[in-house]
């Protein structure tokens, strides 16, 4: 487990206490995202932002869009939408409207994620940031973007809005952001979903890099995490679009491909017991 909507590090740090209690010994391997120094890993908050811009630029080499200039819409800006809107921005792409609970600002000359981020957390919300104009939050789809990020809860991008959305990108930073029916129309319209199994993986995998350092009690530097979070995160999604090519089918079809490949494959070689 790790922390997610409404949880952080305090409420892992509750059930590592709670389990421990309960054994009698101090497991911190029994939850991930846990603060620094009850056996936290560095980076682990900026993870799973850091996966979706790293799947990010990869997606985008691969359909020749340049992120510098390009466009991009949040929707969602906690740990997942404003780090990865922070990290796009730095890459030289113009953050042009962000979507949370309290509003949806747009600005085509591009947002500062630092400074909103700085605002959000004295305001609580994205509403009434200086340097942007609040719309209706339904028009939030009708925005001109390259690259679109719904990192905020499911089921947001059903076949209506799928047929509204102007992106050339579609980045599930949320898990199950696009409804089955969304996913077709995107589809059809030639727009390039990287799915949440992939996008956003960059939180668990670094929880599993927690998980093997509690392990061993020998923590990695924030800069050796982000190296080995960068590679396996681009060689996964290689591998991907390597099937996805060869079976001409959609990145998300693709993900599953994989992973059924791999249990199969298992699966065949180990046997069954008894």
């Amino acid at each position: 487990p790790a922390p997610d909507v409404n949880t952080n590090a305090q409420v892992m740090a509750w059930m590592m206490d709670t389990y421990s209690m309960n054994t009698g010994a101090t497991a911190t391997g029994v939850v991930t995202g846990k603060p620094i120094h009850l056996g936290g890993s560095l980076g682990r908050v900026k993870a799973t932002g850091r996966g979706v811009f790293v799947t990010g630029r990869e997606a985008a080499r691969r359909i020749n869009l340049p992120l510098d200039g390009a466009r991009v819409a949040v929707q969602g800006f906690g740990n997942v939408g404003s780090v990865a809107a922070q990290l796009f921005a730095e890459a030289g792409a113009r953050i042009v409207a962000v979507q949370d609970h309290s509003g949806t600002i747009v600005n085509g000359a591009g947002l500062d994620p630092a400074k909103l981020s700085e605002h959000v957390a004295r305001h609580g919300g994205v509403r009434g940031f200086r340097s942007a104009e609040l719309i209706d939050n339904d028009l939030f789809w009708d925005v001109q973007c390259d690259i679109l990020i719904p990192a905020a809860l499911e089921g947001q991008i059903d076949s209506g809005r799928a047929q509204r959305i102007n992106a050339r990108l579609v980045l599930e930073g949320a898990n199950g952001p696009t409804l089955p029916e969304g996913d077709d129309v995107l589809a059809d319209r030639g727009v390039l979903v990287v799915p949440d199994v992939i996008c956003n993986a960059g939180g668990v995998t670094v929880s599993y890099f927690e998980w093997v350092q509690d392990f061993s009690s020998f923590f990695w530097t924030e800069d050796e995490i982000n190296v080995r979070l960068d590679k396996i995160m681009t060689d996964s999604l290689r591998h991907i679009w390597h099937m996805a090519d060869k079976h001409r089918i959609t990145l998300r079809t693709a993900t599953f491909a994989v992973a059924c490949e791999r249990i199969l494959s298992a699966r065949e070689e180990r046997g069954l017991y008894p």
